[in-house]
């Protein structure tokens, strides 16, 4: 498909599933969030996000943007410890997860192995038992793999007074637990059936990827009130084009190599906090210099480690 033809109308890049999907993670992720939103107010705040401007919010992947790795792989290995499921299939997990860090985007026949994977072994389970799970399971090895750099862009919209939404295809319930302890709005995620709070093994619509995200972002806007041209989205991969080009802000984060050639065509921001880059667009927000420096030190640190 051509450069541009993610600006299409939606019909040329949605099925009816993708739009299924995205009004359920929609309406699940308004259902999770209070009415009241944060007034606090940076003192320094940047050209943007405009401080005050309450139609505008931000839109942040999760799998290698927000946090290094994919998030499923992790709330896999969680289950695992507590006897879910047997050491064959955290093996699956972990090659799926090996091939997500090596070569930098996702496989899709992977990401639908491991998505069947996670409905088989939650089914019959209840929806309160995952949440409280997913608590632990942050502590145990997510909080320790978010970018600094990105957390700090989040913070910066927080700071203007805009929400800030997690949108991932990892099941919402993890989502909105992460987006919770990171202090976020809250997040759009995939939609796990439900009857009587106990799993059924099925989803409603689709996964929550690629052009499911976008009709995602599209029908929380239209609930919201939010004029997208002033909204920002951030991620690291091409399969997420769509809900990029939705935004009036989007930004290309530890870039994959179809998205940074995308991002460089159309002019967009781009940052790298796998090798402490500076961005390759000013405009980014003063604070995540900051956290491109502890992201580019952690990264240091653990190739150290690595070739050690």
């Amino acid at each position: 498909m051509a450069a541009l033809g993610w600006l299409t109308p939606r019909r040329r890049s949605a099925t009816a599933r993708s739009v299924l999907a995205g009004e359920a993670s929609a309406e699940a992720a308004r259902k999770s969030v209070p009415d009241t939103v944060s007034d606090s107010v940076s003192d320094a705040e940047p050209e943007f996000p405009v401080l005050g401007d309450d139609k505008a919010a931000a839109f942040f992947d999760l799998d290698n943007t927000v946090m290094q790795g994919a998030s499923l792989f992790h709330f896999g290995r969680g289950l695992y410890k507590r006897k879910f499921f047997e050491t064959r299939d955290l093996a699956k997990f972990a090659w799926q997860q090996a091939w997500f860090r090596l070569a930098g985007f996702e496989d899709p026949e992977h990401m639908q192995e491991a998505r069947d994977s996670a409905l088989s072994i939650v089914k019959g389970h209840r929806v309160a038992e995952l949440q409280s799970i997913g608590e632990e399971i942050y502590d145990e090895y997510m909080a320790e793999r978010i970018w600094p750099g990105t957390r700090a862009l989040a913070q910066a919209h927080l700071d203007a007074g805009q929400k800030v939404w997690l949108v991932t295809a990892a099941p919402v319930e993890i989502a909105q637990v992460i987006a919770r302890r990171l202090g976020l709005t809250g997040a759009l995620g995939t939609v796990a059936e439900s009857v009587d709070g106990v799993y059924t093994g099925k989803l409603v619509g689709e996964p929550l990827h690629g052009p499911a995200k976008a009709e995602a972002v599209r029908a929380l806007a239209a609930a919201e009130g939010l004029d997208l041209s002033r909204c920002a989205a951030y991620s690291d991969s091409h399969n997420d084009i769509p809900m990029l080009s939705l935004v009036g802000h989007p930004y290309a984060i530890n870039p994959d190599t179809k998205l940074r050639k995308h991002a460089r065509q159309l002019d967009w921001r781009l940052r790298d906090y796998r090798t402490g880059r500076k961005a390759a667009k000013v405009g980014i927000p003063a604070a995540a210099g900051v956290g491109a420096v502890a992201g580019g030190t952690a990264a240091a640190i653990a190739l150290h480690k690595r070739r050690r």
